[in-house]
């Protein structure tokens, strides 16, 4: 495998937490086995999410709910193998945080496995865990917005936070899983407006995904960025590889470049 390694020393939270206060753009993407890690990671893709979303992209369920906390640890185990310096994030999968112990002992084996950071879907809820999980040294990154998890309750795939009193409470929940500890913010299908004015309160680093451009951060799932995925992409999806000469690995980088330059998301991507 001849991938040229962008990475000059292994990402941590205090990289992307620096990355944040100097206004330089990171990128992340999801992975889930040991080559596409490997590209990603040798690409400069800074973070590798180890995501429920293989449910979907791997598995071929309708939705992320049917995933275990033993598909995650396989999968990050895969990733570890292949990772060459990214920060390796891991989803907590559906109904495997829903009580104190069951959470420590799930997110202890995802971390043995590889992950640097567990990712929790949720509102203010989530801090008294999140102070649990930080005081036991495993860092959290708390998913706000459309949460996937939660489909059936939000009633489908719906963008979150336009009537702006619930932009204001995503605002102020948002505040306080930072105070809880939770070292980084990932906002899903929100407008730009609300993206930009999250990011601009909270010290710690903002992941994008449908968020707008101003986020500190954007992330893809490798299967859209590739245009794998049957069907209709959502509005926050861009296929780098069409048309792209040197193939996957230079859709890869196509997409770093972007998202450094503040090129992507652009406005065809964004929720107003």
């Amino acid at each position: 495998m001849s991938v040229q390694n962008n990475q000059k020393q292994p990402v941590t939270i205090n990289t992307l937490s620096k990355l944040k206060k100097e206004g330089e753009k990171f990128a992340s993407l999801t992975a889930y086995d040991f080559c596409s890690a490997y590209s990603v990671s040798a690409s400069g893709v800074e973070v590798i999410l180890v995501g429920d979303s293989l449910g979907m992209v791997i598995q071929g369920h309708d939705s992320s709910l049917p995933v275990t906390i033993d598909d995650v640890a396989y999968h990050v185990r895969c990733v570890k193998r292949g990772n060459q310096g990214s920060f390796i994030m891991a989803d907590m999968p559906f109904m495997s945080y829903y009580a104190k112990d069951q959470t420590l002992e799930n997110c202890a084996l995802l971390m043995r496995e590889g992950a640097q950071m567990v990712k929790l879907e949720g509102g203010s809820w989530l801090s008294d865990f999140t102070k649990l999980l930080v005081r036991h040294g495993i860092p959290v990154c708390a998913h706000m917005g459309l949460t996937p998890q939660s489909v059936n309750h939000l009633g489908g795939y719906r963008v979150q936070g336009r009537n702006p009193d619930k932009a204001q409470e995503m605002i102020d929940e948002a505040l306080v899983l930072q105070d809880a500890g939770a070292g980084i913010i990932l906002l899903e299908c929100v407008p730009r407006s609300l993206g930009t004015r999250i990011t601009d309160v909270l010290d710690v680093p903002v992941i994008g995904i449908g968020a707008g451009p101003d986020t500190d951060g954007q992330i893809m799932v490798w299967h859209d960025l590739l245009g794998l995925y049957p069907g209709r992409p959502a509005k926050f999806v861009k296929n780098f590889l069409d048309g792209e000469p040197n193939g996957i690995q230079g859709a890869i980088s196509r997409y770093v470049d972007a998202v450094k330059r503040a090129e992507f998301p652009g406005p065809e991507h964004c929720y107003d």
